[in-house]
C-alpha cells in the first residue's frame, strides 16, 4: 500500500486522488483477548483465546458451515476461512468510526492486487484485529476514505480478514489500487516486505487460497493475464487506457509505488501456481 517513505497512495471507490501518512498505532499487549477466529485450513470457526505472543489457546468450539466445494471440473476453489470485519471493528480500543458510504459493486472481480501495509512486522497475531481497526480509523478519520481501502487483509500467521464492507463473496469495489479498483479485489499483507524481508509461508498460502476462490468465481485462471481499463490518470496508465496485468498482480504494476515490496512481489509466481492447483487446474 505505502512506499518506503511512508506516504500512502490510494484512491476511494470513485478513484479520487488521496495521499497521506498511514495511521497504525501500537497498542499495549494484554494478557489475552477472546476473539472468534477462523484459521486457514479449518472448516470450523472456534473461539480462540489468543495470548500476547499470538499463540492460540482453544476455548469451547462452535460449529460453522464447512467450505462448500464446487462441482468437479468447474475450476473453482472452496472459500477459505475469513474472519468477519465485526471482529476487528470490536477489537479493544476506542470505538471505530462508521463507514461514510454504502458499498459499491462491480459485475465480477477478475484480478487480485496484492499490497503490503508498510507497517511493523513484529506484531503478535493476537494484535492483528487491533492493527486493522487502527488502519481503518486512520483511513476514515485522517484521510477521508469512505471505508477500509482493502477488500481483505492477511496477518503473518495466515489468518484472512474481511476488510471493506459489502460481503466477501461479492465483487465489492475497493479503494486499494488507484485507477484499477473496478473489477478487482485487493488483499493487504500486514507488515513491510521490502528486499531481504522474510515472507511467512502461512501468509502466502492464505493469499493463494483467497485468490483461488475469488478468481474462480469469475472463471479466471490465477496464472492468466487479464485486461483492465484505467479509470483515472493517477495510475501508471491514462484514464480509458486498456492495460494487461497478471490475474494476481503486485500493486506496483498499476501504480508508481514499490508496494508490496520486493520480497512479497518475488513470491507472487509461486502464489499464482498454488492458486491454480487449488482450483484443480493442471
Amino acid at each position: 500500500m505505502v512506499p518506503p517513505g511512508g506516504t500512502a497512495h490510494l484512491a476511494d471507490a470513485a478513484d479520487g486522488s488521496h495521499s497521506g501518512t498511514m495511521h497504525v498505532v501500537r497498542r499495549t499487549r494484554a494478557a489475552g483477548v477472546l476473539l472468534p477466529v477462523c484459521l486457514p485450513g479449518l472448516a470450523v470457526c472456534a473461539a480462540l483465546l489468543l495470548s500476547a505472543d499470538g499463540a492460540p489457546r482453544r476455548a469451547p468450539e462452535r460449529a460453522a458451515p464447512a467450505a462448500t466445494r464446487p462441482a468437479t471440473g468447474s475450476h473453482r476453489a472452496p472459500r477459505p476461512p475469513i474472519v468477519p470485519r465485526s471482529v476487528w471493528l470490536h477489537a479493544p480500543g476506542p470505538p471505530a468510526p462508521r463507514p461514510r458510504a454504502a458499498p459499491r459493486y462491480d459485475d465480477e472481480a477478475v484480478a487480485v492486487f496484492v499490497h503490503h501495509t508498510d507497517s511493523p512486522n513484529d506484531y503478535a497475531c493476537a494484535d492483528a484485529p487491533a492493527v486493522i481497526r487502527n488502519l481503518y480509523a486512520g483511513q476514515i478519520e485522517a484521510r477521508g476514505f469512505d471505508d477500509l481501502a482493502y477488500n481483505f487483509l492477511v496477518d503473518r500467521c495466515g489468518t484472512l480478514y474481511e476488510g471493506r464492507a459489502g460481503g466477501p463473496e461479492r465483487p465489492v469495489t475497493g479503494a486499494h489500487t488507484q485507477g484499477f479498483n473496478h473489477r478487482t479485489t485487493g488483499v493487504a499483507a500486514l507488515g513491510t516486505f521490502t528486499a531481504g524481508t522474510s515472507v511467512p509461508r502461512a501468509m502466502t498460502d492464505a493469499i493463494a487460497a483467497l485468490a483461488a476462490w475469488k478468481l474462480g468465481l469469475a472463471g479466471i485462471d490465477p496464472r492468466a493475464t487479464v485486461r483492465l481499463v484505467s479509470s483515472n490518470g493517477h495510475s501508471r496508465y491514462p484514464a480509458g487506457t486498456a492495460a494487461e496485468f497478471p490475474a494476481v498482480a503486485p500493486h506496483r504494476d498499476a501504480y508508481r509505488t514499490n508496494c508490496p515490496g520486493e520480497a512479497l512481489t518475488a513470491r507472487l509466481p509461486g502464489i499464482r501456481r498454488a492458486a491454480a492447483r487449488l482450483q484443480g487446474r493442471p
